[in-house]
């Protein structure tokens, strides 16, 4: 008997997305008017790869008998997210420990709201994530830093001086990042413990945004904040998201994660104060497809960006070793130091956007320690990436840097 053959998703064909409303690509033409036709952004985390064919398929069948109208979340909805966080995270939840909201950067902004108050502290790890930023500024608390340490070619947390943060009653979350963006570590379970310890015993509420916790390396293990124990799952709120994973944040919907009932409900009536109660009758849907019939794809995703990953190592290696880059053990997302070329941040991006016409995340965005670092998107074909490592090549040759 032959065996049927695993399907081969494609991951070499191009999307061109111009005039398409896609954000990065219109951000781009911003930065640089004149840009070449053939140019695409390695920039805002959504990839330039096709969605998984189960899900367009699904979403058109389910078309065909729908009524758009207010919808909530059905059964098979929460059933699904249920068995994606067991099957892929061994985290047993509870359906009613799920509060879908429009987006992971809603979510956590709307905690901040619901667990602090204008004037307190809130912690956060950078270069980080810059919506971080936004979501306490706005809101008018006072961002508190503890910074990451750079370690050789790697980032460690410094847990003596997240002790002293936690210990200021003024500070009251800490906004955490698992797996970390844009420096791609995946925290371990003891680093995880160090962390959840610090907060509990200095009454602080541990955010953990995990939208990143499908997309985890070869040979690393993703370990969800509130697997570490019962104490910890209660001091928490779990932002996750089909999003990232199955490249799918246009449909708007994230799933927020709650055991304890008490900051669950708490949660739920700030949410309640910005007017949402529903969402996108489609992005429950996605979901759905997503975390039942697309784990597939999303294996083959993986084993893309990680050879994607190795192939630009040796690239650099070979032809701009003064660029550092460091190993992504999750996210799709490539952390370079640039800081060898001499350039200051505002040098440096006028030479990417305009000489070489390579368009990534400027590392300043992620704070100041993030000056003269860069951060390249990997979920793209492989021949796209090469072809932006190549225009880079040849501007930094051409410049003598």
């Amino acid at each position: 008997m032959m065996l049927a053959q695993k399907t081969k998703y494609d991951f070499d064909n191009l999307i061109n997305r111009t005039n398409t409303g896609s954000y990065k690509w219109e951000q781009m033409k911003g930065w640089n008017p004149n840009v070449s036709k053939e140019v695409i952004p390695f920039s805002v985390a959504d990839m330039e790869l096709k969605n998984p064919p189960e899900i367009i398929e699904g979403l058109k069948s389910y078309l065909d008998d729908l009524v758009l109208g207010y919808t909530i979340p059905t059964k098979g909805f929460t059933d699904a997210v249920c068995g994606w966080m067991e099957k892929r995270h061994n985290w047993q939840i509870e359906p009613e420990w799920i509060v879908s909201t429009p987006g992971v950067v809603y979510a956590f902004y709307t905690a901040i709201k619901a667990f602090s108050e204008p004037g307190d502290g809130i912690i956060i790890n950078p270069p980080v994530y810059y919506p971080f930023y936004s979501g306490i500024e706005l809101n008018d608390r006072k961002v508190v830093k503890s910074p990451l340490v750079q370690d050789g070619m790697t980032y460690t947390i410094d847990y003596d001086d997240l002790e002293k943060k936690a210990a200021d009653p003024n500070n009251k979350v800490l906004l955490f990042c698992s797996p970390h963006n844009p420096v791609g570590r995946v925290w371990k379970k003891e680093e995880l413990e160090k962390v959840a310890d610090i907060c509990l015993r200095n009454n602080v509420l541990i955010i953990s945004d995990e939208i990143h916790n499908d997309l985890i390396m070869p040979g690393y293990e993703h370990t969800l904040f509130a697997t570490i124990s019962d104490d910890v799952a209660n001091n928490l709120i779990v932002c996750t998201a089909p999003s990232k994973t199955f490249n799918l944040a246009g449909m708007q919907l994230s799933n927020i994660i709650i055991p304890n009932k008490e900051i669950r409900e708490r949660f739920v009536k700030e949410n309640e104060k910005n007017g949402v109660n529903t969402l996108n009758i489609l992005g429950y849907k996605a979901c759905e497809i997503a975390y039942t019939q697309c784990e597939g794809w999303l294996d083959q995703l993986i084993q893309l960006i990680y050879e994607n990953h190795n192939i630009l190592k040796e690239y650099m290696s070979e032809n701009l070793p003064q660029i550092k880059v460091y190993d992504i053990e999750g996210t799709y997302l490539q952390w370079f130091d640039f800081r060898a070329l001499g350039l200051d941040k505002d040098e440096l991006e006028t030479f990417l956007h305009t000489e070489a016409e390579v368009f990534f995340d400027e590392g300043y965005v992620f704070g100041d320690e993030g000056n003269g670092f860069e951060r390249m998107n990997l979920a793209c074909p492989t021949e796209t990436m090469l072809q932006g490592l190549e225009q880079l090549k040849v501007a930094i040759n051409n410049r003598g840097l």
